[in-house]
């Protein structure tokens, strides 16, 4: 793949600043798509943004599906059924929910035919994922997306076609879109050219979430991505799961981005190899971070109890981390113990996650030992783990102290104990601690507002659960 010099983009940008009075046609091939010079494409649709949508609003929807129909006449090319049914009630002149094109087969022409729709309606979110977009259509349709500013969230996942014209038109959408938000390029490999690019279009972008799953961004990808992320001052969102991110030189990067970025709210890394070193560096970062990141996420990580001494120099320093979750990692026993004072000591950690982590009735103790002691605590995720009748009846009794916490996630069908005495007094124990949970709820007027997800991952995971 390769990629396009800055020389060649300037450029074009040099030549089309000659006809600022003008149409200009951005073409590769045979596109048929006008817009203004670059420099004008935010200034002027921020300027008649208001005017546009007014004027949508007398356009009625059966305008907009001949519109559509007459494009595509013009286009030579059938108009797609997909397309025309989800134009079926929408609401002409606001925000339509979703223009859903997953997996749509979008030749060159059909993603021109599109223009009709993407003139008259903005969406909430545009669907591409795995369509099978040509090359030249792709980079048409993102300059529609971009001069109409049609969409406040894009998914470009699992889009294994896009070759250099398509990453420079992505590229220009990022840094010059008012009104795009969010982003999604998963399963797509983030390697040479694509990485540079994107690299380059976060310095000046307004997106505030990015997800990146499975990107292949280990080493070289993920040092231009973080080298651009340490000035960005928009992004409040970092999703960077499944990237195969090690222990050594990527965390060490990461370490790098919350030492120097205090803009970034959540840092979603679950599914990589950070492992105890990797924490490590990462725990150094978060020392700096003094009103930025709330949400870290590293599930399954190859965490052990020795990368808990790490987590436990920095967890009495932190202020501002609220969702710390470390699901799927081997913790245990011995890492709980380790973590049990310095959980005491922090006055920032709101929920935490410890699904699948290796505890028995032994960590559950220690864990109630800190529910005693905890003010600030309101989730805790014990699911998938060997917490039987005497860690059940340890965390009951720290709740008839504790008054922080809302909700403590066991499994519904917890680990039977062989005797039917202690089955029932196993079932007594869950049932009061959902009591105890509802009443902490109710005392603190707890909002949802102040409840966030401990992570996307879990989903999967929460059908045999007990969630007060």
């Amino acid at each position: 793949m390769t990629g396009c010099s800055d020389e060649e983009e300037q450029s074009d940008e040099g030549a089309e600043s000659n006809n600022k009075k003008q149409k200009k046609k951005r073409s590769k091939g045979e596109k048929h798509v006008s817009f203004p010079p670059d420099e004008l494409i935010v200034s002027g649709f921020a300027e008649h943004r208001d005017n546009d949508r007014k004027g949508d609003s007398c356009v009625s929807l059966v305008e907009v599906v001949s519109a559509y129909e007459l494009s595509c006449s013009r286009h030579q090319v059938e108009p797609k059924e997909c397309i025309l049914q989800q134009l079926q009630g929408v609401c002409v002149g606001g925000g339509v929910k979703c223009l859903d094109l997953k997996g749509e087969r979008l030749d060159q022409r059909s993603c021109e035919a599109l223009e009709a729709v993407l003139k008259s309606l903005h969406f909430d979110f545009i669907n591409l994922q795995a369509a099978q977009l040509e090359e030249n259509g792709a980079a048409s349709l993102l300059d529609m997306i971009l001069y109409y500013e049609s969409t406040t969230h894009l998914d470009m996942s699992d889009s294994g076609r896009m070759g250099t014209p398509c990453w420079r038109a992505l590229a220009h959408l990022i840094k010059q879109s008012v009104r795009l938000c969010r982003l999604d390029v998963c399963n797509v490999p983030l390697v040479d050219y694509p990485a540079q690019s994107l690299s380059k279009a976060l310095l000046t972008s307004r997106l505030t979430v990015l997800h990146l799953h499975n990107g292949q961004l280990s080493g070289v990808p993920l040092y231009a991505l973080i080298r651009a992320l340490k000035s960005n001052q928009a992004l409040r969102e970092l999703h960077l799961s499944n990237n195969q991110l090690n222990s050594y030189q990527d965390a060490l990067q990461l370490g790098d981005l919350l030492r120097y970025n205090n803009t970034l709210q959540t840092l979603q890394l679950s599914n990589n190899a950070v492992a105890d070193a990797g924490l490590e560096e990462l725990c150094e970062g978060l020392r700096w971070q003094t009103a930025g990141l709330k949400v870290l996420l590293l599930r399954n990580n190859q965490i052990t109890a020795d990368g808990m001494v790490h987590l436990a120099r920095a967890l009495p320093l932190l202020k501002v981390l609220q969702v710390l979750d470390l699901g799927e990692n081997l913790v245990g026993n011995e890492g709980i113990q380790v973590i049990r004072e310095p959980l005491m000591q922090n006055v920032s950690v709101l929920q935490l996650g410890l699904q699948q982590t290796s505890i028995t009735c032994e960590g559950a103790v220690a864990l109630a030992e800190f529910l005693a002691e905890s003010r600030h605590i309101q989730q805790l995720d014990l699911r998938q783990n060997e917490v039987k009748v005497g860690g059940l009846m340890a965390l009951c009794l720290a709740l008839r102290i504790n008054r922080s916490l809302t909700g403590l996630d066991l499994d519904h069908r917890a680990p039977q104990e062989q005797d039917e005495f202690l089955t029932e007094t196993q079932t007594r124990l869950q049932s009061e601690i959902v009591q105890r949970c509802i009443a902490n709820a109710t005392g603190s007027n707890c909002s949802t507002e102040t409840s966030m997800t401990l992570s996307t991952d879990a989903e999967g995971h929460g059908d045999d659960t007990t969630t007060a």
